[in-house]
C-alpha cells in the first residue's frame, strides 16, 4: 500500500451540506480538481467555486429524475484503479479513465424521509444507489483513494491537506472504516423499514424476530464505567428513538452526568410509572421497586404519594431512584430532599421545584417531557456467551373482565382494584416476586429470591420491620391483596401471605396443584382471582 498519496482530483456529491464549502475551499487550494453532481454542484458554484459536472467526465447526462448519474465505468474505474498496477493503469489509459483520488459523499436522508412520516413512493425515492456504491468503491480501494463520508470528519481532512497537500494511509484506513459502517447503518435502516413495511400481514413475533437480527443504534456517550469501576460502558440510541419519551432523550435539568446503573434504575422507574394512568410514584433501587404509590382519592397530592411508596421500605429508599408520572412540584420535591437519592425523573417540574433541587447540586434532575407508550412493541435483547437472546417485550397487561375469580369468596371494588395494580407491580419485580398492596400503596415487596415461599417470608418480615421503623400496631400486610407473578405451586407461599395479613391473591394459576391451592385459599377465607398470565422478569 501506498502511505502517503497526493490527490488531483475529488468528487463530492453529499446530501448533507454541512461544511462542505470550506472542504471545497481547502480541496481547491491544495491544487484539487472538483467534480460534482446535481445540488452539490451548484452549491459550489454559488460559493464560486469551480467545479465539472459528472456528465462530463462520464459523457453521459443525468437520467431517470438523476436516478442513474454515477453508476459509470469512469467513475467507478477511477475509483477502483490500483495506482501501482500496471494493467489497471493500462486499462484506464485505453479507455480514457482518470484517477479520482478523493471522494465526499454521504447519502439520501432515507431516516429522516421517514421520521417526517413520508409516503411510501418518497421513501422509496430516497434509497441511495449510486452513494453506496461509490462509498464502497473507494473504501475498498483506501490504499489510492481517501472516502470521506461523515462531516465530523471534513476537519481532519481539512488539517491534512493543509499541512503537507495529501492524506496518510492511518487517515484513508480510519475513514474506509467510517465508510463501510456508514453504509451498513444506511442499509440495515432500510431493511428494518421494508420488513416492517411489506409484512404488515405477518405476526408481531414475525416481524419483530426475522431470520437476521440488525441493530441500529448511536452512541450517545461514554460512561465512566458500567456495572463495575472495571468494566466499561457507552450509551447508545436505537434508530427511530428521537421522539420517544426515554432516558436516551431525557433532559439533563441539573446534576452529573449519569452512570450505568443510574440509568439502568431510571429506566426500570420510568417503565413502572408509566403502568398507571392516575398518579404515581416508584422508588426504584438495583432496579427493583422498593416502594409505589398509586392515587386512590381525588384529594392525593404527588406528595402524599410519594410519602407512602418511601414508608414501604424506608431504609431500601436511600440513595434509590424516584420516578413520577405527574409533573414535579414544590412540596413534593420537598418531601423528596429528606434523604439522599441519586435520580429524580418526571415528565416536567416547575420552576420552584427546580428551585428546590438546586440547593442539591448532587441530585440528578431527569426530564422526559411525557411519559414513555410501554405498550408499543419493543425487542429486549440480552448477550449470551457466543450469541444473543432476544424477546418481545413485556407488554402484557390483564383488564378486571379478563380475570377469573376460583374461590368462594369474592373480591371487593377496593381489593379488585388493589390487585390490578399490584399485577402491574409485579411485571417489574425480580422473579420471583411477591407484591403486597393496600390502598393504593406498597405494603411489602419480596424479589429475586430462588424460593416463591422465601420471597413472600421476606416480604413480610419487611412489613414488620416498617411497623417498627413508623410506630405502625400493625404491618401495612394486614388486610391486603398479594400478587404473585407466576403460580404458587403449592399452598405454602400463598399461606405465608395469609399469615402476613394478605385477604386476596392475584396469580396466573396452571400449576398441577392448583386445585390444592384453591382449596387452601377457601380454608384461609381469601379471595383468589387467576390471570391466565405470568410476568417473568429475570
Amino acid at each position: 500500500m501506498t502511505d502517503f498519496i497526493t490527490p488531483k482530483r475529488a468528487l463530492l456529491s453529499v446530501s448533507d451540506k454541512t461544511g462542505l464549502i470550506e472542504l471545497a475551499r481547502q480541496l481547491v487550494a491544495s491544487g484539487i480538481e472538483l467534480v460534482s453532481t446535481g445540488g452539490t454542484a451548484k452549491s459550489l458554484r454559488e460559493a464560486r467555486l469551480e467545479v465539472m459536472d459528472i456528465s462530463a467526465v462520464t459523457g453521459f447526462p443525468e437520467i431517470m429524475d438523476g436516478r442513474v448519474k454515477t453508476l459509470h465505468p469512469k467513475v467507478h474505474g477511477g475509483l477502483l484503479a490500483k495506482r501501482n498496477d500496471d494493467s489497471h493503469q493500462q486499462a484506464a489509459s485505453t479507455h480514457g479513465i482518470e484517477m479520482i483520488d478523493m471522494l465526499i459523499v454521504n447519502l439520501y436522508p432515507f431516516a429522516e424521509t421517514l421520521a417526517r412520516g413520508a409516503d411510501h413512493q418518497t421513501i422509496i425515492e430516497n434509497i441511495d444507489i449510486g452513494g453506496p456504491a461509490m462509498i464502497r468503491a473507494g473504501a475498498k480501494n483506501h490504499a489510492f483513494c481517501c472516502v470521506v463520508t461523515n462531516p465530523l470528519d471534513y476537519p481532519l481532512v481539512i488539517e491534512a491537506l493543509g499541512q503537507s497537500g495529501g492524506t496518510s494511509l492511518g487517515l484513508r484506513q480510519k475513514l474506509a472504516a467510517g465508510a463501510f459502517t456508514h453504509t451498513a447503518h444506511y442499509d440495515s435502516m432500510i431493511s428494518s423499514w421494508m420488513n416492517s413495511a411489506f409484512e404488515e400481514q405477518a405476526s408481531l413475533g414475525d416481524r419483530l424476530l426475522g431470520d437476521t437480527l440488525l441493530v441500529q443504534a448511536e452512541k450517545i456517550s461514554d460512561l465512566r464505567y458500567g456495572e463495575n469501576p472495571h468494566q466499561s460502558a457507552a450509551l447508545y440510541k436505537t434508530r427511530g428513538a428521537d421522539d420517544t419519551a426515554s432516558l436516551v432523550n431525557a433532559e439533563l435539568v441539573q446534576g452529573k452526568p449519569l452512570s450505568f446503573n443510574n440509568i439502568n434504575d431510571s429506566d426500570a422507574a420510568l417503565r413502572l410509572v408509566a403502568e398507571f394512568d392516575r398518579p404515581a410514584v416508584a422508588i426504584i433501587k438495583h432496579a427493583n421497586p422498593c416502594g409505589v404509590a398509586v392515587q386512590s382519592k381525588p384529594d392525593q397530592s404527588l406528595s402524599d404519594l410519594y410519602q407512602a411508596a418511601f414508608t414501604c421500605d424506608s431504609v431500601s429508599a436511600f440513595g434509590g431512584i424516584i420516578a413520577l408520572n405527574r409533573p414535579l412540584d414544590e412540596a413534593t420535591a420537598t418531601s423528596i430532599t429528606g434523604i439522599f437519592t441519586e435520580v429524580v425523573i418526571a415528565p416536567d417540574a416547575d420552576e420552584a421545584a427546580k428551585a428546590v433541587f438546586a440547593k442539591k447540586p448532587n441530585l440528578r434532575l431527569l426530564l422526559t417531557g411525557s411519559m414513555p407508550d410501554i405498550h408499543a412493541p419493543s425487542l429486549q435483547i440480552r448477550t449470551i456467551q457466543g450469541g444473543l437472546l432476544v424477546q418481545d417485550r413485556d407488554t402484557g397487561h390483564i383488564g378486571e373482565d379478563e380475570l377469573t375469580c376460583v374461590t368462594e369468596k369474592q373480591a371487593s371494588p377496593a381489593q379488585m382494584r388493589d390487585m390490578l395494580m399490584a399485577w402491574k407491580i409485579a411485571k417489574h419485580v425480580k422473579s420471583n416476586a411477591i407484591v403486597y398492596v393496600k390502598d393504593g400503596i406498597t405494603a411489602a415487596i419480596g424479589a429475586g429470591q430462588m424460593s416463591r415461599l422465601d420471597s413472600s417470608r421476606i416480604a413480610a418480615q419487611k412489613a414488620k420491620d416498617m411497623a417498627l421503623e413508623h410506630g405502625w400496631e400493625t404491618p401495612r400486610t394486614e388486610g391486603a391483596v398479594v400478587a404473585s407473578d407466576a403460580f404458587f405451586p403449592f399452598a405454602d407461599g400463598m399461606l405465608a401471605a395469609a399469615e402476613a395479613g394478605a385477604k386476596a391473591v392475584i396469580q396466573p394459576g396452571g400449576a398441577m396443584r392448583d386445585e390444592d391451592v384453591i382449596k387452601a385459599a377457601n380454608e384461609a377465607g381469601l379471595v383468589m382471582v387467576m390471570t391466565g398470565m405470568r410476568h417473568f422478569n429475570h
